[in-house]
């Protein structure tokens, strides 16, 4: 008999370490910004104190320090002037005509006009509500379908269907309990939104209406098709939610980005043309004070950096698992 049952939440049906995935996805960026950081000034600071020769000795012979803390300086500006070109990219979209701008408005009319009829009210301005009263519409349809087919004399048919939509339910059910209290601009939405794998819903009822196509009557399959209508109704609706997402964050990282590199290019200026083996005596912890301050500069200066490195490694993540829309599966479940 076919499996038609699949793990309620992504981080089940990925193949990939636990671990990895939470940082991949759920971690928070700034709270994963700094714990990087915080293992680059370990150890950095443990071999700087444990190699050999001493800082002081490098540096009373040689000007890498200067020549590192030079590059940072250029490095930052440039990556500064980037952040300002994502920027434009996001904000590009959002600009254009009078007449391109109502034919965006008219186009979201025609599909929210299409969400209306499929809610039998009016589609929720949350992004997060919006979601969930998708899924719960694929819930109330299902149910219709397996009731419709509770009274048919075909054993095989009745089992494939009460699985598939005992399924559907406890999988929209965690994903929509997600979403209930979600604020858009967080990952919670795109978490819960992901929990929901009507992918493989498609594919499992599109197998059933055609291996069973003998023994559906036409009531039992036009409730089964009304409720793939409503699972690909969820498809585009979460590919732009989405897409708002990603325009939400990358804005975001821009703004992060612009902050880091002013203190960065403040710390990195300072080092530059105030430190050197003389301004700084004495031992922190029994580590040399001008270890510490050398290595916390260049921790600071790599901080825009690695803030655009957490960012980029979630919205990577996202799009490597929505990449396909419809249903095609492209991970195991």
């Amino acid at each position: 008999m076919r499996d038609l049952t699949s793990a309620n939440t992504m981080r089940e049906r990925a193949a990939e370490n636990r671990l990895k995935l939470w940082v991949l996805l759920n971690a928070n960026r700034w709270r994963l910004t700094g714990a990087t950081a915080a293992g680059i000034f370990v150890t950095l600071l443990l071999w700087g104190h444990l190699g050999s020769p001493s800082i002081r000795a490098v540096m009373a012979s040689t000007d890498w320090v200067e020549m590192t803390f030079q590059a940072l300086i250029g490095a930052l500006i440039t990556g500064t002037t980037l952040v300002v070109s994502i920027n434009q990219l996001v904000l590009s979209q959002e600009i254009g005509p009078l007449g391109g701008q109502r034919e965006r408005m008219d186009r979201a009319m025609d599909f929210y006009q299409n969400t209306d009829d499929l809610l039998e009210f009016p589609s929720p301005a949350n992004p997060a509500l919006f979601l969930k009263e998708l899924i719960d519409a694929t819930s109330d349809r299902a149910q219709v379908f397996e009731a419709r087919v509770a009274d048919t004399d075909d054993d095989d048919l009745r089992s494939h269907v009460e699985e598939y939509v005992d399924d559907l339910l406890e999988n929209a059910s965690v994903a929509s309990d997600g979403l209930e209290d979600a604020g858009f601009g967080s990952y919670d939405v795109m978490k819960a939104a992901l929990n929901y794998n009507y992918d493989r819903k498609m594919y499992d009822l599109r197998w059933l209406l055609d291996h069973y196509e003998e023994s559906l009557t036409a009531r039992q399959r036009d409730a089964g098709v009304e409720t793939l209508e409503a699972l690909a109704m969820y498809g585009p609706s979460r590919e732009y939610i989405k897409t708002l997402y990603f325009q939400w964050s990358l804005v975001k990282l821009s703004q992060g980005i612009l902050y880091l590199a002013v203190v960065a290019l403040v710390v990195a200026g300072g080092v530059l043309m105030f430190v050197d083996t003389t301004t700084v005596t004495g031992t922190i912890l029994g580590i040399d004070a001008l270890l510490w301050v050398v290595v916390s500069a260049y921790t600071i200066c790599l901080l825009p950096f690695l803030l655009f490195v957490s960012y980029i490694l979630r919205l990577a993540t996202v799009a490597k698992r929505t990449s396909a829309m419809g249903p095609l599966v492209l991970r195991g479940d």
